[in-house]
């Protein structure tokens, strides 16, 4: 079984389903997947903060079990576990979303295996996902992959918390999660959740580049993060392209190495589209 977490409201089913896409297109699939999302009600903030719908997770459900049978996808709504540790905090208006911070709670929610990989929905793979889940951390809390501009600017081992491959034994063992909440309701953090998983980290393991490459797409490069990059022409200036921007990826990046993901991508996007619009008749 390979155990898969994201987290975030309706509006990541875009990058939930191309993300997928590419893991299931990219591998050979010799076990199903579990996949846990992580979403929440959070209106009071502001309207769009709705969870994943239902229909959106049944629609992923249906894709995944057509390369394997025994994959599922499970829904897990920590609205309650949010207003609990987390209402009011000083990262509630953080530089991203409070949807960023859920993935905190992964030791508190049962049924959580012991290895657990947890993805950002901004990104895709580009090659085999066992390269990356079946690295060992036996003795880590987790493993990841630096920062592209953190490890300049801040720290040469500042790690991206886009892709945390968790070892939830050693995890609970430490106490890394709940030293991460507690600091999230004690002190504003430049990068909220991030920052807090690396101020609580006992023991990780540095993964390289590729795991999680930020900024550049090589022939090795096992995942592809759409994170926001710095540009320098043609004026210095930053730019937020998401891989299901289809025309963007194409323009800007000039990638059409998973143009296969992408246009299936649009494909089964219309027919989400259309069962959803044949359900609210």
């Amino acid at each position: 079984m390979i155990n898969l977490l994201f987290a975030g409201n309706e509006g990541v089913f875009d990058g939930i389903l191309t993300c997928l896409l590419s893991i299931c297109k990219r591998s050979a699939i010799r076990e199903p997947f579990q996949i846990f999302v992580f979403t929440m009600e959070l209106t009071r903030i502001k309207p769009e903060y709705k969870p994943i719908s239902d229909g959106q997770i049944a629609f992923l459900q249906e894709l995944i079990t057509t390369y394997h049978q025994e994959s599922k996808v499970i829904k897990v709504d920590v609205t309650a576990l949010y207003e609990r540790e987390f209402a009011g905090c000083p990262n509630e208006s953080a530089y991203c979303s409070p949807y960023t911070l859920i993935r905190l709670f992964a030791d508190l929610v049962e049924g959580i295996p012991d290895k657990l990989l947890y993805l950002d929905v901004d990104l895709l793979f580009n090659r085999d996902i066992a390269l990356l889940y079946d690295t060992d951390i036996t003795d880590y809390e987790y493993a990841a992959a630096r920062d592209h501009y953190g490890k300049y600017l801040i720290n040469p081992n500042y790690i991206n918390a886009g892709v945390l491959l968790f070892n939830m034994k050693k995890v609970k063992e430490t106490g890394l999660l709940k030293k991460a909440r507690r600091l999230i309701q004690e002190r504003k953090l430049t990068f909220a959740d991030q920052s807090a998983l690396i101020r609580s980290t006992t023991a990780k393991r540095m993964l390289p580049q590729k795991f999680n490459d930020q900024k550049f797409l090589h022939r090795h490069t096992v995942v592809r993060h759409f994170s926001r990059r710095l540009f320098y022409l043609p004026y210095p200036h930053t730019a937020n392209i998401k891989q299901w921007q289809v025309s963007d990826v194409h323009r800007v990046f000039r990638y059409y190495v998973f143009d296969d993901i992408l246009y299936d991508y649009i494909y089964l996007k219309k027919q989400y589209e259309r069962q959803r619009s044949e359900g609210e008749r």
